[in-house]
């Protein structure tokens, strides 16, 4: 009976133990996707994400407490992307934020996390309006929305036609992917052609966007001045050698951002060369972050990336500015609330409507010039609206621009106008900002 009774005592601390550890670890869930066609940009983006949280951990964790991560594999599925979120939503004492890299996801999850009242990132993605926390507070595009990147994709095109007036009378193809995703886009797009007097010929290509021939044909016949290409995954690379073969000049084309990475280009060979993209943040392993990542997590064989030579790649430093934006927003909550102690979902939120990253900041975190100063507000959820331009010469993408804006009171109006909107659709009561300064 002693025996009994002291198996039952054991089993209660390390119950005890268990309970204790989860206590002191910020879990955040992962909806990834490692495999299918868009698996290079799931890995990429996901592994600089644990990277930074490895990195994070082995520096102590954020003041002492320690994140604790699960990846469930969507496949870019809105509905699997749903299925993970409800999965592990209430693992590990209960998910802190999170991310899923989807648009359709993303879709999907509006509702869910405003009903559990755990903030949601759409870091570069999803839906333009979410900016505007008066009406979103649960939901947080960081950085810069699709508005903000086709703004300044304009703004972009006018710099190189002269000046956006010189855009009056010119052809703009819209080659997106048919899907939310692609869409998203399109309101501003239409706006600002209008605005500008430019003709926008929008060419949707169903996803995976294997065969591209009737589309680029499309192109040819219209002989457009410029080609936008909103693509994603085995899509960009198709388009890119398609485009070649039909004579339609690579450097006239302009991709979004997740048509922007070295698995778009390299896989397109000589085709490539001169393609234009935007990017929210650079490339390379010259940030201290980055080669402290390089030297810390992979010098001790904690690195989440199997290959190697994709350390430092376009995905992969994306992912590690999200992972730095998500901590920070942890460290801001903690100021607030109580260093050392695990934050509630709702004091993460607190923490993502009160970013500051400085450039100050991003300096002493080693990433100055891995992206833009950000800084929200209970009002503005995005904080930044700043895109660059690159080039691929053939090797590697060369800067073009520095991180610049289009018309962001534009897009702003636009965005205010599309959350009234859903709010009275809705039915919901947008809140005063004003009281929660």
């Amino acid at each position: 009976m002693k025996w009994f009774l002291r198996v039952l005592v054991g089993i209660a601390l390390a119950a005890a133990a268990s309970v204790a550890t989860a206590q002191g670890e910020q879990f955040i869930p992962l909806l990834s996707y490692r495999v299918g066609p868009y698996a290079a940009g799931g890995s990429g983006y996901f592994g600089g994400a644990i990277d930074y949280f490895t990195l994070v951990n082995m520096n102590g964790g954020i003041n002492g407490v320690k994140i604790l991560w699960e990846e469930c594999e969507t496949e870019y599925n809105a509905a699997r992307g749903v299925e993970c979120y409800e999965r592990l939503k209430t693992r590990h004492g209960g998910a802190s934020t999170v991310e899923p890299l989807s648009t359709g996801i993303a879709y999907g999850l509006f509702e869910r996390v405003a009903q559990d009242k755990i903030p949601m990132t759409t870091n570069g993605y999803g839906l333009a309006i979410s900016a505007d926390g008066r009406v979103f507070p649960w939901v947080f595009p960081l950085g810069t929305t699709y508005w903000d990147q086709a703004a300044a994709m304009v703004a972009y095109l006018g710099q190189k036609a002269g000046g956006e007036a010189k855009l009056k009378g010119k052809k703009i193809a819209f080659l997106y992917h048919d899907s939310a995703y692609g869409k998203e886009p399109i309101p501003v797009l239409d706006a600002l052609a209008a605005r500008d007097g430019f003709t926008l010929i929008k060419i949707p290509i169903t996803p995976p966007g294997n065969t591209q021939e009737s589309q680029w044909l499309q192109v040819r016949q219209q002989n457009p001045d410029y080609a936008i290409l909103w693509g994603f995954g085995v899509m960009n690379p198709v388009a890119i050698k398609t485009a070649a073969k039909l004579g339609y000049p690579r450097d006239r084309i302009l991709g979004v951002w997740w048509a922007g990475s070295e698995e778009d280009v390299i896989p397109a060979g000589a085709a490539a060369k001169g393609y234009v993209t935007a990017a929210f943040s650079a490339g390379g392993t010259n940030f201290p972050v980055m080669q402290e990542i390089v030297k810390r997590v992979y010098g001790a064989g904690k690195g989440n990336l199997e290959d190697k030579s994709r350390i430092g790649s376009m995905y992969h430093t994306r992912g590690v500015t999200y992972g730095i934006m998500i901590v920070e927003a942890i460290r801001q909550a903690q100021a607030h609330f109580g260093k050392g102690k695990v934050m509630t979902p709702e004091q993460v939120r607190w923490g993502l409507e009160h970013i500051d990253l400085t450039e100050a900041r991003l300096k002493a975190l080693g990433a100055s010039g891995l992206f833009p100063p950000v800084k929200t507000s209970c009002a503005d959820h995005e904080g930044s609206g700043m895109v660059k331009f690159q080039q691929w010469d053939g090797k590697e993408f060369k800067t073009l621009t520095p991180f610049m804006a289009g018309d962001r009171a534009f897009v702003h109006q636009m965005v205010v106008q599309g959350a009234d909107k859903y709010a009275a659709e809705k039915k919901i009561t947008p809140r005063d900002c004003s009281k929660e300064m």
